[in-house]
């Protein structure tokens, strides 16, 4: 007997045979039937079970009471997206009836992006089920039927029982994950072998290498760490070959520091090259913290004993990050998102759905934690990754709670922290603790962890890379130039520590004039700001001698929540900074999100290079929303003190001339006067026509990190390139001197609010280039203020004519060393 298979899509039904993709018109997943779709939007097309709903939303895998397995793929090579452009209604795990909707799509987007709208509709378990009499070349409505099935009476193999016996794991290098066209190839190639042969997710899931759609449902991510393993070890080499070649979408999927030759297995290594997350030197023994939540039984025992158990578990974590929310600085905002995070409904509804399951209490919150972290790793963008740290964080505390075991002392003082990886909580329970350093194998240089270290003055190294694991505690250690050097002699210590104590007096020095002017040594006047991201910051900076804000990071407001704030949370928030601020200037930078902060209720295409994609003024013009809504916070502060606004990214004149217009609108609206506008100088871009656009900008504000990461092609946030980044290399400096030529043209003042600004090596050239202002981190003002009453402005007018011109870094930095040999 035939039964019928309904269309889940209004639109042309074509033959899979015509499908412009091997994948489906081969039938390598099944056979089945391509809809051309007229509308946006994906139904079920039978009652069923979701087997899988893709992390992108591209494709939806759903298990028909009748039987067949369908997998409905929305376009061809849509899972790059991303996501952009898809809006899943279900989830996995979840019943449905026939025509309730699956999934919503932009088709006019997806019409631009995609390669082709197409949609293969295609029972996958085609050994259970023949396919019969696919309709073709007409149109169909929604619910219509388009094809019939039959059942294979004894179709059904029996499992293969041998065990496995041989194993290989990766780091998936698929671009986009395990989607459909790889899991086809893998299947094909699978069905090759004789034995088991399957595929183990990080979670421990597995999935037959046999079956496309199971590895689907996998939904494995890019970098993702699996396990091919099998009874068949010529099957499993070549499944694992097949991955680890990239299939023709090779990512990289870690990156390759610069390092010394790396120590025989078991040895440990003398010296590891990181990436600086919080600048500094320090020396001290090693500390390794435990971990007690390693191990969580899996069975519970019982479902109302388990429940309350969690209650009672996220009780004391609700209480206990209250209290640090209600404290200043970073890591209170952290503890606020993290309360966001423990009472989030959906996270609550996984756990209780496990519990019921019969699992433990620890076992369901950290499966229903584990969840959410492989979406964030499935995401197009990496930079994401950087926020699990903070669902990890959270499941490691709740977990904690539940064993009532509590956190390993705190190292001795002036220890130096080392970790695989860290999660907040950890850092924010040893403020007390008089670390010295910190160095981790893993991590980025904008995580929650970097943004907590910095606050406490803590130099901190990451992305050290696995050979950190060799390290033994109580080794002695050095922080210092980017390099963890392990067990140093007693020269090398000793020498390192007079820097310390060098580099210590001449802050106490500093500190003691920090209210003095800057002015050099022939009387020029130079004014030393301080880079702002909360009230908090302001008011320490204010005590280390800052002469105003030059950089307001605005983002501040905006990253790791759901929504946007308002406009009065935003007026809320800035006029507390510039009560702080007094009757010191602030410039305010408008929002600068996108590339490397990302943030979850944008929705950003999958960009193939995000520092190059929609960022910046970009993005603000693109969401004349968000825009919108800050430029009326901001032009409703009162501040007793001049306040100016300033744009990010800008590369040209329109992008100006349309924030301005939107500014006049708003001032016009709200009966006050528009403040001064100037731009960030961060793209060549604007460097190279800075004369013309100091015609309408009324300052300049160099952003030294972004122009030299673009001036030389290299990728800060890239571990593998980023310690070859120097803004004293030529071409940075000639921009920068192209810059504050243009801008004076027009009678407009420059100033740098980068990295440069706080180099002690740049900033004679860059106050001989004629830049007025130097914008630094609050730590770095009282010394900045002490560095410029040494220097003589004719003096460092002629080594900065000499680096303008000089081959490369080093050679300018040979240039500022002959200068202070000469006295300045």
């Amino acid at each position: 007997m035939s039964l019928t298979i309904a269309s889940p899509l209004a639109g042309w039904a074509t033959p899979l045979v015509e499908v412009p993709d091997p994948v489906f018109a081969e039938k390598m997943l099944g056979d089945g039937v391509a809809i051309d779709p007229v509308d946006g939007r994906l139904v079920a097309p039978g009652a069923g079970v979701v087997l899988s709903m893709h992390p992108a939303g591209h494709a939806v895998t759903l298990q028909l009471d009748a039987g067949p397995v369908l997998l409905m793929h929305i376009g061809l090579e849509t899972v790059g997206l991303g996501g952009e452009g898809f809006a899943p209604k279900v989830v996995d795990g979840q019943r449905v009836a026939a025509g309730d909707l699956l999934v919503e799509f932009d088709l006019d987007r997806l019409a631009r992006t995609a390669k082709s709208l197409v949609t293969p509709v295609i029972v996958t378990n085609g050994e259970m089920f023949a396919v019969e009499g696919p309709v073709s070349d007409r149109a169909v409505a929604a619910g219509e039927a388009v094809m019939l099935f039959r059942p294979l009476g004894g179709a059904v193999a029996a499992a293969e029982e041998a065990a496995a016996t041989v194993s290989r794991t990766l780091d998936l290098p698929l671009a986009f994950g395990l989607h459909a066209r790889p899991a086809a190839r893998i299947a094909q190639l699978a069905a090759k072998h004789s034995g088991t042969i399957e595929i183990v997710a990080p979670s421990g899931r597995t999935a037959s290498a046999r079956s496309a759609v199971a590895m689907l449902a996998l939904a494995l991510p890019h970098g993702a760490a699996i396990t091919v393993r099998g009874s068949d070890s010529d099957g499993v080499a070549a499944i694992a070959d097949l991955l680890a070649g990239g299939m023709g979408e090779f990512k990289p999927t870690g990156t390759v520091a610069e390092a010394p030759p790396v120590a025989a297995a078991g040895e440990m290594p003398s010296l590891l090259k990181g990436v600086v997350a919080v600048p500094g030197a320090a020396i001290g023994p090693a500390f390794r913290l435990a971990d007690p939540a390693a191990d969580i039984p899996e069975i519970g025992a019982g479902t109302d004993a388990e429940r309350a158990a969690l209650a009672r578990a996220k009780d004391r974590v609700r209480a206990a990050l209250a209290a640090d929310a209600e404290g200043d600085g970073d890591g209170a905002g952290i503890a606020a998102a993290h309360l966001v995070l423990l009472d989030d409904p959906e996270l609550a509804g996984a756990a209780d759905l496990a519990i019921a399951a019969g699992k433990s209490a620890g076992f369901a919150w950290r499966q229903a934690i584990g969840t959410y972290v492989e979406q964030l790793r499935g995401t197009s963008d990496a930079r994401f990754a950087e926020r699990i740290d903070d669902f990890n964080d959270l499941g490691r505390r709740v977990v904690l709670a539940l064993g009532g075991e509590p956190e390993q002392a705190p190292p001795p003082p002036g220890a130096i922290l080392i970790a695989d990886e860290l999660y907040p909580s950890q850092v924010m329970a040893l403020r007390e603790a008089g670390l010295a350093g910190i160095a981790t194998a893993r991590g980025g240089t904008t995580s929650h962890v970097a943004i907590i270290a910095a606050g406490m003055g803590v130099p901190m190294l990451v992305s050290l890379g696995d050979a950190l694991a060799r390290v033994e505690p109580g080794t002695e250690l050095i922080i210092e130039n980017g390099a963890l050097r392990i067990a140093p002699d007693a020269a090398d210590v000793a020498a390192v520590r007079a820097r310390i104590d060098t580099r210590r007096a001449r802050r106490q020095a500093a500190l003691a004039q920090a209210e003095q002017p800057a002015i050099t040594k022939d009387g020029t006047r130079i004014e030393v700001f301080v880079n702002l991201g909360s009230a908090v910051d302001a008011r320490v900076a204010v005590a280390e001698g800052a002469e105003g804000c030059g950089l307001l990071r605005t983002e501040f407001l905006f990253l790791d929540r759901a929504t946007p704030p308002d406009e009065e949370e935003q007026l809320a928030a800035y006029q507390a900074i510039a009560d702080a601020l007094g009757d010191r200037p602030l410039i305010v930078r408008t929002l600068d999100i996108g590339a490397d902060k990302p943030a979850p209720y944008l929705t950003i295409a999958a960009e193939e290079n995000p520092a190059l994609g929609l960022r910046g003024i970009r993005l603000q013009l693109a969401r004349r929303d968000l825009l919108d809504v800050q430029l009326r916070a901001l032009l409703r502060v009162k501040a007793q003190a001049p306040l100016r606004l300033m744009l990010p990214m800008v590369a040209d004149r329109a992008e100006l001339a349309a924030a301005r217009e939107a500014l006049a609108l708003h001032a016009g609206d709200l009966g006050v006067a528009a403040p001064e506008l100037g731009i960030m100088v961060e793209t060549p871009a604007a460097a190279l026509t800075a004369a013309a656009l100091a015609a309408d900008a009324d300052f300049f504000s160099i952003g030294s990190n972004d122009l030299s990461q673009y001036a030389l092609a290299r990728d800060r946030t890239n571990p593998a390139v980023a310690a070859g980044l120097d803004g004293l290399h030529p071409a940075v400096l000639r921009l920068i001197d192209e810059t504050v030529r243009g801008g004076a043209t027009h009678g407009r003042w420059t100033g740098v609010c980068g990295g440069l600004a706080a180099d002690p090596e740049a900033v004679p050239l860059l106050i001989g280039m004629g830049v007025t202002e130097l914008s630094v981190p609050g730590a770095a003002v009282a010394e900045t203020k002490a560095l410029v009453r040494t220097l003589d402005l004719a003096r460092c007018r002629a080594v900065a004519a000499q680096a303008l011109t000089a081959p490369d870094a080093a050679a300018v930095r040979a240039l500022v060393s002959s200068l202070s040999e000469q006295g300045q």
